[in-house]
């Protein structure tokens, strides 16, 4: 008997309008596990390079994991990946709420969707069946109107839904997947995909119980999360949600301030979890079985800018991209700027740094009122950064242009205004600054889907003076047992950086929240995601299986935009990082560009891959399973 995994993966042909089953081996299951890794497999086999990200060609892959379902914190997560609108090399994003254990229950573990249908559409899978249905009526609604109309059409108030708002509608490359109204597929443009396929929704509902191998063991390790979760570094993301550690990295210099010029903000508190929970914080959600409670929701009902508590609250990254991002210090205009983002299906970190951007050339002279539709865009202006982000989600105006992110803005305006874009591989910079966590700025180099800060572990936990002594026990299992001065970036640095991107990237295959395991300030350690995995399949797993599990995923990616003609000339930061800060902690730092390419080298080494093109050797793809992906790319 399989556990864990439904065993089936449906394959859409919207062009067609074909809905086949295929039921991979268990052998398979191993391999992959879900997520990420699991999509790359059909991407890579099915996709030619070279396709167009808004074309029919393109294909989008929707994956569970063998644990998604679960009756344990952390484990509905959802991965959506296709080629990237921004990047035109691998796209990948996650979220969670409770779509993905609905998925699991309705009896598909993933989703493969190919082609273009020439109406809109949504799927609807209900028990194990699949059909498409009509969405002319949908096309053009925001998520909240979407989801009400589909909930009485279909007459079951417990289905759930990942769909696109107008912003995707319009192939905005910022545009995201909204799950329900308030989580999001955000990063890569994976909205702009769904809707170039005329694809509105995919609609949800499963009664099947989900079934363990080991019930007792899952059920202990469930238990053990519960009591020992007020004691864990992951309780404050309960009370405060993740914008509570605006005041901290603040004052450490690291909060990106007027489009990355500062790492300090002196209206921080203003914007910080504590005001949030003070102030407009409405209640707490939660995923799928999981204690920490983390999502917020916030609610203005009245004023000038009201805020629908439906579309949940903004988090830390939103905060930061809306608020410091901007120099702005209106807790209700980044509120409602979060809204929008929601309702219209988009990038909040992608929006409020697009916008930061503009932000920056307008106060440079390279963009002006006649450029702007009138509005006044210096910084700390919050009125107009909430008119811009609905300008953005409709393309309206100039909205029109910024939807296609900072970086093709730029390119298309000119005029000295490329110099201020803060992206790597055209997706805008997240809201950890790289100079002061130095090894970030590695990470966002070589990522392949962009700068991202959920690839890797931070640098606190293995620096001295710092938490190393706390979290020793933890890395230990990583054989991270030298921690490294502050703020280096030296081969012991990009070792820690490394063996956690594997770790990551697994969590991302897995389909679990990093703020729930990982190997450091998470609720459980990777010795207890191990035996999660056990207590849910019955194989015999160690971590060093699940290692290959997630480097296997991390090779697939990078093999992905090797085709894609992407490789080390791409992993490279913004030039805007190489120029001293300004304020605060972090006054005078800045990213070294020769430290980066010799931290690049030692990393492609640490890799496998060859150093000169930054892309996976054969040898490295053999050892993990991967000789058809070598293969694919004739590599000798």
């Amino acid at each position: 008997m399989a556990y864990g995994y439904a065993g089936r993966v449906l394959h859409v042909d919207l062009t067609t309008g074909s809905l086949i089953v295929e039921t991979p081996p268990e052998t398979f299951y191993r391999t992959y596990m879900g997520g990420s890794a699991l999509a790359l497999y059909y991407l890579l086999r099915e996709m030619p390079a070279g396709i167009d990200p808004l074309g029919p060609g393109n294909i989008m892959v929707l994956a569970l994991s063998v644990i998604t379902g679960a009756p344990i914190s952390g484990q509905s997560r959802l991965t959506i990946a296709a080629k990237s609108p921004q990047s035109e090399g691998i796209g990948d994003s996650q979220s969670g709420g409770f779509f993905p254990a609905e998925m699991k229950a309705a009896g598909f573990d993933a989703i493969v969707i190919r082609g273009r249908s020439d109406h809109p559409v949504y799927l609807w899978l209900h028990d194990g069946e699949a059909e498409l249905r009509d969405a002319d009526h949908l096309w053009g609604l925001e998520t909240g109107d979407t989801l009400d109309r589909i909930k009485l059409e279909i007459g079951d108030q417990k289905i759930r839904v990942v769909q696109i708002g107008p912003a995707g509608e319009k192939l905005a490359r910022l545009a995201s997947i909204i799950s329900d109204t308030s989580h999001a597929n955000g990063r890569t443009g994976m909205g702009a995909v769904m809707g170039s396929k005329n694809l509105k929704a995919v609609v949800v509902r499963g009664t099947a119980a989900f079934q363990s191998a080991d019930k007792e063991a899952l059920s202990q390790l469930a238990r053990w999360g519960v009591k020992h979760f007020a004691d864990s570094d992951a309780a404050s993301l309960g009370k405060y949600g993740t914008a509570g550690i605006i005041n901290s990295q603040n004052g450490k210099g690291g909060l990106p301030t007027r489009n990355y010029s500062s790492g300090f903000f002196a209206q921080a508190n203003d914007i910080s979890g504590e005001t949030m929970y003070e102030t407009i914080l409405q209640k707490r959600e939660t995923c799928y079985a999981c204690v920490i409670r983390c999502k917020r929701v916030v609610s203005v009902p009245d004023g000038p800018l009201p805020v629908d508590p439906r579309y949940g609250g903004p988090e830390y990254e939103t905060t930061a991209a809306f608020g410091s991002y901007c120099g702005i210090n209106d807790l209700n205009a980044i509120a409602k700027a979060n809204e929008i983002c929601a309702r219209f299906g988009l990038d909040s970190i992608s929006t409020g740094a697009t916008i930061a951007w503009a932000m920056d050339a307008y106060e440079h002279g390279y963009l002006t009122q006649a450029d702007t539709d009138g509005l006044d865009l210096h910084f700390g202006n919050a009125a107009a950064m909430v008119q811009l982000t609905e300008k953005i989600a409709r393309r309206d105006g100039i909205g029109d242009l910024l939807a296609e992110g900072s970086a093709r803005a730029a390119e298309q305006i000119g005029r000295g205004s490329e110099a201020l874009v803060v992206a790597v591989k055209r997706q805008e910079l997240p809201a950890h600054m790289p100079q002061v966590k130095r090894s970030l700025a590695l990470i966002y180099a070589v990522n392949p889907f962009g700068a991202d800060h959920q690839s890797s572990e931070h640098d606190g936990p293995y620096e001295q003076p710092g938490a190393f002594d706390y979290y020793a026990e933890r890395l230990l299992e990583l054989d991270l047992q030298s921690p490294q001065p502050r703020y280096s970036l030296q081969p012991g640095k990009v070792r820690y950086a490394y063996y956690t991107e594997i770790v990551y990237s697994l969590l991302d295959t897995l389909n679990v929240c990093q703020f729930v395991f990982g190997p450091t300030w998470q609720l459980y350690d990777t010795a207890q995601l191990v035996e999660t995995v056990k207590a849910v399949t019955g194989w015999p797993v160690t971590l060093y299986e699940l290692m290959k599990v997630g480097e296997r995923r991390l090779n697939m990616m990078r093999a992905f935009n090797a085709r894609e003609g992407i490789g080390r000339e791409a992993d490279k930061l913004p030039p805007k990082l190489y120029q001293p800060l300004k304020g605060g902690k972090s006054d005078g730092m800045a990213v070294s560009e020769a430290e980066l390419e010799q931290a690049k080298d030692w990393y492609y080494a640490m890799a496998g891959w060859d150093v000169a093109s930054g892309r996976p050797k054969r040898g490295k793809l053999s050892e993990l399973g991967l000789d058809w992906v070598a293969d694919l790319l004739n590599l000798p």
